[in-house]
């Protein structure tokens, strides 16, 4: 039979079964034309993903049903049996077959022999389907399955389509891994698949690696998209050389659309048993989260107790003008980072900061309220805690012609524990007068402003290293500065290809000396909240060499600098190099070390990149009235298609350590012998699509010998992960002394991790972590 005829016979017997507008209707309308149909039989909406809304009663009896087949064979009123290569659309459904069975009292229709089945949300293989065309309630025997919208696929001997979007499953597989790959799948007596919450439920489970089985769950519920449900989620396992075997269970708790909970139980090996929370909410007062973690009895440490964590950390803007900010973190003891992984901090982790704040901000004004303290992880350790601050800040931006005003002030409250420190109350007011004045080449903008400060500190008055303090005192000191740079441009390209700029930049800061030895911290010795700043190029051009108020250095200085940027035909920047110096009229003005110099050390920063694949960043100090190299870091970095690998190095003087960093206990010269001599190579090499090679190692080479290394590689495909880590960190012993003066001990860990993909997010076997404390940074700065 032509491919016409039959088409025509097919379409005929639809029409005599179901009246239905396809070809032809009861004879009140004109009948449409053949070639209104599109043979062989098309829809654009059977392959569609997104799931539309659910019809009505009324909507699905109105749809078409389209049939084509070799042939036919018709009872009026009863059924029509079709044979041969049968396809038949009706709304969202599609059926191919070698025989299809429609009962016309029952809507329902019977497909026999390779059938192929396909909805909105399903396509299958199957030996038979018998399907509802009003309800598209549908069964399938000995079915191989794909969802449409999730990377789900295998194979039941029983499928069960109740309505639009849940699929139940007898004894049935499941993976998200593509098609012939089955490294890892769930096989089941049960399994229901609920489109619309996006999650599956397994009964009597096993989980499979390879056909080997794993694991036996008798429930257990997954994700299989981006809604959030209630249960236990996928255990985990793991093997390092630090905690031995571990075993993790986490349980979610979907407590409402705006929050959510995970506890997680985790066994460790030659530790015991963790139990780990997190909280996350989402208010009107802005988003959060909560960490808490407790560990009875660590077995590898048993004299240190209980060992547990905790921190929270918000973020919130309310109606516009209200921001809200905590952020807090604290453990049980200050090795915490160093002996157990934690969602807390790392190990590099030198403190954590405890603190909130409330701000309401306008135009022309702000209001904060701050407390703040910190857990140093550092033995015998008592920082100063603010409780608290309010700070005031007024802007009036041409509030007279050009002229700018801004008023910062604060009253802060400082507390310790620590009884060889006073404790303080401070009043801070800065009222500030700019004139910035600025063209196309040229910009100037001096500034005026007066420091008034007043103390109230309470202190052991029979401390001799105290005695100079008073418990009232007021400072009052005035500040000018001019700032000023000029932009040019090169008309010659620098080497014929680039183009090139110069800007000189000078500033002038004039603070006058004034005595502050009755205020704690008023020599330059550190304070309540004030520590020395770097003096890197772009430190040279600040107004103050303490971060803090509690010591105001004088000044009668010029800084003067230039930067010097090179860019190419397309205007993009390829390098600039940057140097400058402050000039002394009267010193450094710092009384520490009755420090006379007439000039800073000479700061240089520059970057470099050459075609997108080379780069650098390079800076220095050095301190021509000395001689000597007080600063110098340098890193070059080749990065291609597949990875980079990246040579740096770090030195930094003895002498600038001691000048600059304060210490209480211990101190710069109790560390280190020489100061940092560090040199690191890191590398990333990725092969193929799925393979990834890193590596990294730091080295001293005054004190040759290791600080960190890691070696690792990763395999990533679509459905599982695998990676092995290797690291080794040096540890200081228990009883601290110049680095060098004892034989290095290292700390070792060995870290295996396999996760399968596809369950929402990344979960299966995995370990803790394997980091360093030194690692990988961006080596250039460029203006791209």
């Amino acid at each position: 039979m032509p491919f016409t005829s039959r088409s025509l016979l097919a379409s005929f017997a639809g029409c005599l079964l179901y009246g239905s507008p396809v070809i032809a209707d009861d004879g009140s309308t004109t009948v449409p034309p053949e070639n209104s149909i599109i043979f062989p039989l098309q829809t654009n909406a059977v392959n569609s993903c997104p799931v539309p809304e659910k019809m009505s009663k009324e909507e699905e009896d109105q749809q078409p049903v389209l049939i084509q087949a070799d042939s036919v064979e018709a009872k009026n009123n009863s059924k029509a049996t079709y044979k041969g290569n049968v396809h038949i659309i009706k709304g969202r459904q599609e059926i191919k077959a070698d025989n299809i069975t429609l009962h016309q009292q029952e809507n329902i229709a019977i497909a026999e022999g390779n059938v192929d089945y396909s909805s909105m949300e399903m396509r299958s293989k199957s030996d038979k389907v018998t399907t509802d065309l009003s309800t598209e309630d549908t069964t399938m025997i000995n079915a191989a399955y794909k969802m449409s919208c999730q990377p789900i696929r295998g194979t039941a001997s029983r499928v069960l389509k109740t309505g639009q979007e849940i699929y139940q499953l007898e004894d049935a597989s499941f993976t998200t891994c593509p098609a012939d790959d089955n490294s890892w799948r769930f096989k089941a007596s049960d399994i229901e698949l609920d489109q619309s919450d996006e999650w599956a439920t397994f009964y009597n489970a096993r989980f499979e690696v390879l056909d080997v089985p794993i694991l036996y769950l008798p429930y257990i519920t997954v994700p299989v998209g981006d809604k959030r449900k209630t249960g236990v989620l996928i255990p985990s396992a793991g093997l390092d050389s630090k905690d031995g075997f571990e075993l993790s269970v986490p349980i979610y708790w979907n407590i409402a659309p705006n929050y959510d909970a995970i506890t997680t139980i985790n066994y460790m090996e030659k530790r015991g048993t963790q139990l780990e929370g997190n909280f996350r909410y989402l208010t009107d007062l802005g988003v959060g989260e909560l960490n808490a973690e407790y560990l009875g009895d660590d077995a590898k440490n048993q004299d240190k107790g209980a060992r547990w964590g905790a921190s929270w950390n918000h973020s919130g803007i309310f109606r516009q003008h209200w921001k809200f900010e905590v952020e807090y973190a604290q453990v049980s003891d200050v090795t915490y980072f160093q002996d157990l992984n934690s969602s807390i901090g790392t190990r590099d982790e030198g403190q954590l900061t405890q603190s909130g704040e409330v701000s309401y901000r306008s135009q022309d004004w702000d209001l904060t309220m701050r407390v703040r303290d910190f857990q140093v992880l550092v033995e015998n350790q008592k920082p100063y805690r603010l409780m608290p601050q309010v700070e005031f800040n007024y802007y009036a931006p041409q509030f007279y012609n050009s002229l700018d005003f801004n008023f910062h002030s604060h009253v802060s409250e400082f507390a310790t524990d620590d009884k060889t420190k006073p404790s303080a109350t401070r009043v801070h007011m800065e009222p500030k007068l700019s004139l910035p004045l600025s063209d196309t080449w040229w910009s100037l903008t001096p500034e005026a402003s007066l420091l008034y400060t007043h103390y109230t500190q309470d202190f052991d008055k029979n401390n001799p290293s105290l005695s100079s303090l008073e418990e009232d005192t007021s400072r009052t000191i005035p500040e000018v500065r001019v700032n000023g740079a000029i932009y040019l441009d090169s008309t010659q390209k620098f080497l014929g290809e680039y183009l090139q700029t110069l800007e000189p930049k000078i500033q002038y800061l004039y603070v006058p000396e004034v005595d502050q030895s009755e205020i704690y911290g008023g020599q330059g010795e550190g304070g309540y909240d004030s520590s020395k700043l770097q003096l890197d190029y772009y430190g040279l051009f600040r107004d103050r060499q303490y971060s803090g108020v509690d010591y105001i250095a004088a000044a009668n200085q010029f800084s003067i600098g230039a930067t010097s940027r090179f860019y190419d035909d397309s205007y993009k920047e390829r390098m600039n190099i940057s140097f400058g110096q402050i000039l002394y009229m009267d010193g450094s003005g710092t009384s520490k070390n009755n420090d006379n110099k007439n000039s800073s050390a000479w700061a240089i920063e520059s970057d470099f990149n050459y075609n997108d694949y080379l780069f650098y960043h390079g800076g220095i100090q050095y301190d021509s009235n000395e001689s000597e190299l007080q600063v110098a870091n340098s890193t070059l970095e080749y990065r291609h298609s597949r990875g980079y690998i990246q040579a740096n190095y770090r030195y930094v003087s003895k002498s600038y350590i001691d000048d600059n960093v304060s210490y209480s206990d211990p101190g710069p010269s109790s560390v280190t012998r020489y100061g940092i001599y560090q040199a690191g190579l890191l590398a990333r090499y990725n092969i193929g699509n799925n393979w990834n090679l890193n590596a990294q190692y730091f080295y001293d080479t005054k004190e040759e010998f290791m600080l960190e290394t890691l070696v690792g590689a990763t395999y990533l495909s679509d459905c599982w992960s695998f990676g092995l880590t290797y690291s080794d960190q040096i540890i200081a012993p228990e009883t601290s002394g110049l680095i060098g003066s004892y034989e290095p001990e290292y700390e070792s860990n060995l870290m295996l991790s396999i996760a399968i993909r596809g369950l929402g997010t990344n979960t299966g076997i995995t370990s803790g972590s394997a980091t360093n404390a030194l690692g990988y940074g961006r080596p250039f700065y460029l203006n791209n």
